[in-house]
């Protein structure tokens, strides 16, 4: 079974004092009593939606993020070739801790994997808690906010100033937390 196996090679670099770093979610390291820790990602994880034809201003964003103290995940850096990249994309929503709508009349007149990406986050912030911010609308230009996202969330301007919208950004961001907050100490079944 692929779960035993995993866990097995997991226990054998553990072992040889190794740490596994799980991208997104933590780290596996051994722990200085004896056993395994895992020790979780202390950074904000936050995914970018946007369309190909916006990569300049994602990436803009994405390293403002970074420099933020924040752990942004886009796609350009992040799917590995072979890899399953609509399941690849929709574990990334789900494990990310905000979903940055990057909003355009480029992404909004485009069909295609950005409007999945956005459907999938409602579904996701529907799901949570009423007053949890998740999914964080931010326009690159003056399109129009789409009804569904206008009528009941927020949403921000990165354009023309683009220093003045991350900062509305940011103010949303740090009340985020991120979805694992404690060390966890662990055993691992002997096969």
């Amino acid at each position: 079974m692929i779960h035993d196996e995993v866990l097995t090679l997991l226990r054998k670099a553990l072992d040889c004092g190794q740490e596994v770093e799980i991208d997104g979610l933590g780290t596996f390291r051994p722990s200085k009593e004896g056993g395994y820790e895992f020790l979780p990602e202390p950074r904000v994880s936050v995914f970018i939606a946007y369309v190909e034809e916006d990569l300049a201003h994602a990436r803009r964003l994405r390293d403002a993020l970074a420099e933020a103290g924040y752990l942004p995940w886009l796609d350009k850096d992040q799917l590995l070739v072979g890899q399953n990249w609509p399941r690849a994309i929709e574990r990334a929503i789900d494990l990310s801790d905000a979903f940055v709508a990057c909003l355009s009349s480029r992404s909004l007149a485009k069909r295609g994997q950005f409007q999945s990406e956005l459907r999938y986050a409602l579904d996701c912030a529907n799901r949570m808690p009423l007053e949890e911010m998740f999914l964080l609308p931010a326009r690159f230009d003056a399109c129009p906010v789409p009804a569904q996202i206008a009528g009941q969330i927020q949403y921000v301007d990165l354009f023309p100033d683009f220093d003045r919208g991350f900062r509305q950004l940011l103010r949303s961001l740090k009340k985020r937390k991120p979805k694992i907050p404690t060390p966890v100490k662990l055993e691992l079944a002997q096969q």
